[in-house]
């Protein structure tokens, strides 16, 4: 018995001394770990956190590290916590948004689709180093250079690469053309590419204009001037100005268009942010259309410049507006160039309209939430005509003429029109959003394309007398079905006619550009016929 306890404490001595040994072991090899873990704290100077981190980082991580991609992750992070507008571009970035600001462009100047993986030529543009080679609409570009350009899936951006290019450099293009044996081959000269902010302006009927601005950028105000100079000469005393879907661009130009319709001192907006002091920009009267009578077509998409041209005709009582609540970009930011061809963008102000409505909404929620915003509107019944709110603030704001606008973000319209609901609106919804219309009418113009300008010399006589009649129709409903798109009866009895419309504007696009696309298209769009039905109730909104 004995025996047997000596051999058990024996044993429970041996185990205690292993885990002590063990123990002091680990102790050892931690303490020789530790300062790896647990390095002096790193040091820094007031509020120069952030950079002692990055350096750092760059210093003791264990692999190497894109400097570049680290730097823009935590840019886009830092400035995206304090707004939704401040932004960092890297260099590529940057460039390309200079040039659609300056109108600048560098290429081959053709207006393309991939069609059945190939680069289509929809249109060269006018005056273009594509159209003085004899690069024709409807050409597919098969080979630019050395790089084949057909047979492979490409985005836009890789197309634009290959095409893109500095003034005065060539590239050789093979084209595969209609009805023509063999690649056609022609040497284009890159130029800078004329660029235009006015897609059209035209009348609509005697007394009644219409133009179409899409951004604003350096020529905009120009380019506007003569367009409501010449409508003008055509007896136009009403002018409805299209801002859907403008983004902004530079103030100068939006501030150069509302000056044309205000009177001396009426303001056009005003800025204030907490290290800048308030500056407003008032009408110098100079303006030759203080008396012609405006409509303002504004969607969600329009934004910054766009808002503030329609804020200040409204607080002026200058004109009715007409569409959906804009989408409230009201935040004025810096741009600071970086030596390595990079740009910091950052807020440093707020827009204000006259009246005093911040055109800014909120932000609060954060920056993935202010992304989001657009699909809580269409959830909500804003833009369907189901939510009765007509405005997003409770706070009142007094125009000119004393009426009551509300704030909150973006620019309320007068005269709100929302979006087709109807459920026989999905068929013919179909038929755009999966390409059948412009498909079908590519290739029917560029088939026909040398008939079709002879029969109609220009867009005017397409508009006029063009039709697209049953059999025409026909062919495309057939064609639609060959793609699996079963017709719907009852959505072509009620919308039919507004499908044969959108048919033959893409035609008319095909071959005269936007002036063979927006007479015909408008014809069905909602929001330029509630704006019609204002004009025709003598410019009000009741």
């Amino acid at each position: 018995m004995k025996k047997s306890v000596s051999f058990w404490a024996l044993l429970l001595l041996f185990f205690t001394v292993g885990i002590w040994v063990g123990i002091i072991m680990m102790q050892r090899r931690l303490s020789m770990i530790r300062p790896a873990l647990t390095r002096p704290s790193v040091p820094y100077a007031p509020g120069n956190k952030l950079g002692a981190v990055m350096e750092f980082i760059e210093n003791n991580y264990v692999d190497t590290i894109n400097e570049e991609k680290v730097t823009q992750v935590g840019l886009d992070a830092v400035l995206h916590s304090l707004d939704p507008h401040s932004a960092y571009l890297p260099a590529q970035d940057f460039e390309k948004a200079e040039e659609e600001i300056q109108s600048n462009f560098q290429g081959i100047g053709v207006q393309f689709r991939m069609i059945d993986d190939t680069v289509t030529v929809i249109m060269p543009i006018s005056g273009g180093p594509s159209e003085k080679a004899g690069v024709l609409p409807g050409d597919r570009i098969i080979v630019a250079g050395t790089d084949t350009l057909s047979g492979k899936k490409m985005s836009t951006d890789n197309v634009m690469k290959k095409l893109k290019g500095p003034k005065g450099t060539k590239v050789r293009l093979g084209l595969q053309r209609a009805q023509t044996e063999g690649l056609v081959w022609v040497e284009v000269k890159r130029n800078v590419i004329p660029t235009y902010s006015v897609d059209v302006a035209f009348v609509v009927e005697p007394g009644l204009g219409y133009i179409k601005v899409s951004r604003f950028a350096v020529n905009t105000a120009r380019e506007f001037e003569k367009a409501v100079r010449s409508l003008a000469r055509q007896g136009v005393h009403t002018l409805m100005v299209d801002l859907r879907s403008n983004g902004g661009g530079l103030l100068g130009a939006c501030l150069d268009m509302a000056d044309m319709f205000l009177k001396e001192g009426q303001g056009i907006v005003y800025t204030e942010g907490r290290s800048r002091r308030r500056t407003e920009v008032l009408a110098t009267g100079n303006g030759r259309y203080q008396d012609m009578a405006l409509i303002v077509l504004m969607d969600e998409w329009s934004a910054s410049a766009s808002e503030i041209f329609a804020g200040a005709i409204q607080d002026n009582d200058r004109g009715v507006v007409v569409g959906r609540r804009s989408f409230g970009k009201g935040l004025v930011q810096e741009q600071m160039a970086l030596s390595d061809g990079s740009a910091l963008r950052l807020t440093v102000a707020r827009y204000y309209t006259p009246s005093g409505r911040c055109i800014q909404k909120s932000y609060e929620g954060g920056y993935e939430d202010y992304e989001e915003d657009m699909m809580r509107r269409y959830l909500s019944g804003e833009m369907t005509g189901e939510d009765t709110s007509s405005h997003t603030d409770t706070v009142k704001y007094y125009t000119r003429g004393g009426r009551v606008v509300y704030g909150g973000g973006g620019i309320q319209p007068d005269v709100a029109v929302p979006y087709r609901t109807d459920s026989l609106f999905v068929y013919t919804n179909k038929l755009s959003s999966t390409g059948y219309t412009y498909d079908f009418s590519f290739n029917y113009a560029n088939t026909h394309r040398t008939e079709l300008k002879k029969r109609y010399p220009d867009a005017e006589s397409f508009t006029k007398y063009f039709v697209f009649d049953d059999a025409l129709f026909e062919d495309f409903l057939r064609y639609s079905e060959s793609k699996g798109l079963e017709r719907h009866p009852e959505s072509l009895a009620k919308y039919g006619d507004d499908v044969r419309l959108t048919l033959k504007a893409l035609i008319g696009r095909n071959l005269y550009d936007d002036a063979g696309f927006y007479p015909t298209y408008l014809q069905r769009d909602n929001d330029f016929l509630e704006a019609l039905r204002v004009y025709e109730n003598g410019g009000k909104s009741n």
